[in-house]
Protein backbone atom coordinates (compact mmCIF):
# COMPACT_ATOMS: atom_id res chain seq x y z
CA UNK A 1 0.00 0.00 0.00
CA UNK A 2 1.39 3.42 -0.95
CA UNK A 3 -0.22 5.44 1.83
CA UNK A 4 1.92 6.79 4.65
CA UNK A 5 1.30 8.02 8.18
CA UNK A 6 3.40 10.43 10.22
CA UNK A 7 3.40 11.39 13.88
CA UNK A 8 3.95 15.11 14.15
CA UNK A 9 3.53 17.92 16.60
CA UNK A 10 1.26 20.64 15.29
CA UNK A 11 -0.18 23.47 17.39
CA UNK A 12 -3.92 23.74 17.98
CA UNK A 13 -5.84 24.57 14.83
CA UNK A 14 -7.39 27.48 16.75
CA UNK A 15 -3.97 28.95 17.59
CA UNK A 16 -2.56 32.04 15.94
CA UNK A 17 0.63 30.15 15.11
CA UNK A 18 -1.23 27.45 13.16
CA UNK A 19 -3.32 30.02 11.31
CA UNK A 20 -0.40 32.27 10.45
CA UNK A 21 1.80 29.39 9.30
CA UNK A 22 -0.98 27.85 7.22
CA UNK A 23 -1.50 31.18 5.45
CA UNK A 24 2.24 31.44 4.81
CA UNK A 25 2.35 27.95 3.29
CA UNK A 26 -0.90 28.49 1.39
CA UNK A 27 -2.74 25.46 2.81
CA UNK A 28 -4.36 24.39 6.06
CA UNK A 29 -3.50 20.69 6.45
CA UNK A 30 -6.46 20.11 8.77
CA UNK A 31 -9.31 21.82 6.90
CA UNK A 32 -7.85 21.73 3.40
CA UNK A 33 -8.47 25.47 3.02
CA UNK A 34 -6.22 27.34 0.60
CA UNK A 35 -4.81 30.81 1.14
CA UNK A 36 -3.30 33.61 -0.89
CA UNK A 37 -1.07 35.36 1.63
CA UNK A 38 1.00 38.12 0.06
CA UNK A 39 4.03 39.17 2.14
CA UNK A 40 5.19 42.61 1.03
CA UNK A 41 8.88 41.80 0.67
CA UNK A 42 8.52 38.79 -1.62
CA UNK A 43 4.95 38.56 -2.93
CA UNK A 44 2.65 35.58 -3.22
CA UNK A 45 4.00 34.17 -6.47
CA UNK A 46 7.55 33.86 -5.16
CA UNK A 47 6.37 32.50 -1.82
CA UNK A 48 4.27 29.86 -3.59
CA UNK A 49 7.26 28.81 -5.68
CA UNK A 50 9.60 28.26 -2.73
CA UNK A 51 7.14 26.49 -0.41
CA UNK A 52 5.82 23.72 -2.69
CA UNK A 53 7.20 20.78 -0.67
CA UNK A 54 6.58 22.42 2.72
CA UNK A 55 3.00 23.12 1.66
CA UNK A 56 2.46 19.46 0.74
CA UNK A 57 3.61 18.26 4.16
CA UNK A 58 1.69 20.92 6.11
CA UNK A 59 2.86 22.93 9.11
CA UNK A 60 4.40 20.58 11.68
CA UNK A 61 7.43 19.39 13.60
CA UNK A 62 8.40 15.81 12.76
CA UNK A 63 8.42 13.41 15.69
CA UNK A 64 8.05 10.07 13.84
CA UNK A 65 8.81 10.51 10.14
CA UNK A 66 6.35 9.44 7.42
CA UNK A 67 6.08 5.66 7.20
CA UNK A 68 4.12 2.96 5.49
CA UNK A 69 2.45 0.73 8.06
CA UNK A 70 4.06 -2.59 8.85
CA UNK A 71 2.30 -5.75 7.84
CA UNK A 72 -0.19 -6.82 10.49
CA UNK A 73 -0.76 -3.29 11.83
CA UNK A 74 -3.54 -0.84 11.02
CA UNK A 75 -4.48 2.80 11.32
CA UNK A 76 -7.03 1.94 14.01
CA UNK A 77 -4.36 0.16 16.07
CA UNK A 78 -1.95 3.06 15.60
CA UNK A 79 -4.60 5.53 16.76
CA UNK A 80 -5.38 3.47 19.86
CA UNK A 81 -1.70 3.30 20.71
CA UNK A 82 -1.29 7.05 20.19
CA UNK A 83 -4.16 7.75 22.57
CA UNK A 84 -2.74 5.46 25.25
CA UNK A 85 0.80 6.75 24.76
CA UNK A 86 -0.26 10.37 25.04
CA UNK A 87 -2.26 9.92 28.20
CA UNK A 88 0.78 8.38 29.89
CA UNK A 89 3.19 11.17 28.94
CA UNK A 90 3.68 14.67 30.28
CA UNK A 91 3.52 17.79 28.17
CA UNK A 92 6.93 19.09 27.10
CA UNK A 93 7.83 22.79 26.97
CA UNK A 94 9.40 23.74 23.65
CA UNK A 95 9.99 27.35 24.65
CA UNK A 96 10.21 30.41 22.46
CA UNK A 97 10.69 29.86 18.75
CA UNK A 98 13.05 31.69 16.45
CA UNK A 99 13.56 31.72 12.69
CA UNK A 100 16.65 29.96 11.41
CA UNK A 101 18.07 28.63 8.16
CA UNK A 102 18.81 24.90 8.35
CA UNK A 103 20.85 23.72 5.37
CA UNK A 104 19.03 26.31 3.27
CA UNK A 105 15.56 25.56 4.62
CA UNK A 106 13.74 28.27 6.56
CA UNK A 107 12.31 26.92 9.81
CA UNK A 108 11.03 27.81 13.25
CA UNK A 109 13.18 26.20 15.93
CA UNK A 110 13.44 26.53 19.72
CA UNK A 111 15.84 29.17 20.98
CA UNK A 112 17.32 26.31 23.00
CA UNK A 113 16.36 22.67 22.63
CA UNK A 114 16.08 20.95 26.00
CA UNK A 115 17.14 17.42 26.89
CA UNK A 116 13.53 16.72 27.86
CA UNK A 117 12.33 17.56 24.34
CA UNK A 118 15.02 15.40 22.71
CA UNK A 119 14.25 12.52 25.08
CA UNK A 120 10.51 12.72 24.45
CA UNK A 121 11.01 12.60 20.67
CA UNK A 122 13.33 9.60 21.01
CA UNK A 123 10.82 7.82 23.24
CA UNK A 124 8.12 8.35 20.63
CA UNK A 125 10.33 7.13 17.77
CA UNK A 126 11.23 3.92 19.56
CA UNK A 127 7.74 3.25 20.92
CA UNK A 128 6.01 3.44 17.54
CA UNK A 129 8.69 1.76 15.46
CA UNK A 130 6.77 -1.52 15.37
CA UNK A 131 4.19 0.23 13.16
CA UNK A 132 6.82 1.15 10.55
CA UNK A 133 7.32 -0.95 7.44
CA UNK A 134 11.00 -1.25 6.43
CA UNK A 135 12.21 1.43 4.05
CA UNK A 136 12.97 0.38 0.50
CA UNK A 137 16.49 -0.13 -0.81
CA UNK A 138 15.97 2.85 -3.13
CA UNK A 139 14.98 5.11 -0.22
CA UNK A 140 17.96 3.91 1.80
CA UNK A 141 20.35 4.61 -1.06
CA UNK A 142 18.85 8.06 -1.58
CA UNK A 143 19.32 8.91 2.10
CA UNK A 144 22.87 7.57 2.24
CA UNK A 145 23.92 9.57 -0.79
CA UNK A 146 22.59 12.76 0.77
CA UNK A 147 25.74 12.90 2.87
CA UNK A 148 24.88 10.99 6.03
CA UNK A 149 27.55 10.16 8.58
CA UNK A 150 28.17 6.54 9.54
CA UNK A 151 26.34 7.00 12.84
CA UNK A 152 23.32 8.48 11.05
CA UNK A 153 23.29 5.55 8.62
CA UNK A 154 23.05 3.29 11.65
CA UNK A 155 20.03 5.24 12.88
CA UNK A 156 18.51 5.05 9.40
CA UNK A 157 18.89 1.28 9.34
CA UNK A 158 17.46 0.91 12.84
CA UNK A 159 14.60 3.43 12.77
CA UNK A 160 14.07 4.20 9.07
CA UNK A 161 15.14 7.83 9.55
CA UNK A 162 18.56 9.29 10.38
CA UNK A 163 17.59 12.40 12.37
CA UNK A 164 16.36 10.76 15.54
CA UNK A 165 17.55 10.29 19.13
CA UNK A 166 20.55 12.58 19.75
CA UNK A 167 20.39 13.70 16.08
CA UNK A 168 16.87 15.08 16.54
CA UNK A 169 16.30 18.80 16.04
CA UNK A 170 12.83 20.17 16.65
CA UNK A 171 11.96 22.33 13.64
CA UNK A 172 8.86 23.52 11.82
CA UNK A 173 9.74 23.97 8.16
CA UNK A 174 8.53 27.05 6.30
CA UNK A 175 10.17 26.67 2.89
CA UNK A 176 11.88 24.34 0.48
CA UNK A 177 15.68 24.63 0.17
CA UNK A 178 16.37 28.23 -0.79
CA UNK A 179 18.92 29.51 -3.26
CA UNK A 180 21.36 32.13 -2.04
CA UNK A 181 19.39 34.98 -3.63
CA UNK A 182 16.19 34.01 -1.82
CA UNK A 183 17.54 33.50 1.67
CA UNK A 184 17.79 37.05 2.98
CA UNK A 185 14.48 38.27 1.46
CA UNK A 186 12.66 35.19 2.76
CA UNK A 187 14.13 35.58 6.23
CA UNK A 188 13.14 39.25 6.39
CA UNK A 189 9.62 38.52 5.12
CA UNK A 190 9.18 35.65 7.56
CA UNK A 191 10.35 37.76 10.50
CA UNK A 192 7.68 40.32 9.74
CA UNK A 193 5.01 37.69 9.05
CA UNK A 194 5.58 35.61 12.18
CA UNK A 195 6.53 38.38 14.61
CA UNK A 196 2.99 38.58 16.09
CA UNK A 197 2.81 34.85 16.91
CA UNK A 198 6.23 33.53 17.99
CA UNK A 199 6.70 35.56 21.15
CA UNK A 200 4.90 33.21 23.57
CA UNK A 201 6.56 29.92 24.39
CA UNK A 202 5.25 26.80 22.66
CA UNK A 203 4.08 23.75 24.61
CA UNK A 204 4.20 20.29 23.05
CA UNK A 205 0.81 19.27 24.39
CA UNK A 206 -0.32 16.82 21.70
CA UNK A 207 0.74 14.47 18.96
CA UNK A 208 -0.96 14.82 15.58
CA UNK A 209 -1.45 11.97 13.14
CA UNK A 210 -0.98 13.04 9.51
CA UNK A 211 -1.82 10.92 6.48
CA UNK A 212 -0.65 10.86 2.87
CA UNK A 213 -3.02 8.87 0.65
CA UNK A 214 -0.50 8.25 -2.14
CA UNK A 215 2.97 9.40 -3.23
CA UNK A 216 2.98 13.10 -4.04
CA UNK A 217 -0.37 13.76 -2.38
CA UNK A 218 -0.64 16.45 0.31
CA UNK A 219 -0.52 15.29 3.91
CA UNK A 220 -3.76 15.72 5.85
CA UNK A 221 -3.94 16.30 9.58
CA UNK A 222 -6.30 13.58 10.81
CA UNK A 223 -6.49 13.49 14.60
CA UNK A 224 -4.82 15.02 17.64
CA UNK A 225 -3.90 12.98 20.71
CA UNK A 226 -3.37 14.83 24.01
CA UNK A 227 -0.40 14.53 26.26
CA UNK A 228 -2.09 14.14 29.65
CA UNK A 229 -5.82 14.32 30.29
CA UNK A 230 -5.57 18.05 30.96
CA UNK A 231 -5.43 18.99 27.27
CA UNK A 232 -8.56 20.00 25.42
CA UNK A 233 -8.26 18.81 21.83
CA UNK A 234 -9.94 21.00 19.24
CA UNK A 235 -9.06 19.25 15.99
Amino acid sequence: MSERFAIYFAPATTSQLWGRASEWLGRDAASGDRFEANPERIGRDRLTAVTASARRYGFHATIKAPMALAEGTSRAELERELLDFGLRRKQVPVGRLELRLLDGFLALVPERQTEALTAFAGDCVAHFDRFRAPISAAERDKRIHSGLKAYQIGLLDHYGYPYVMDQFLFHMTLSDRLGEADREPMMLAAREWFAPVIGPGVLLDRLSLFHQAEPGAPFKRLTDFPLSVEVKIDA
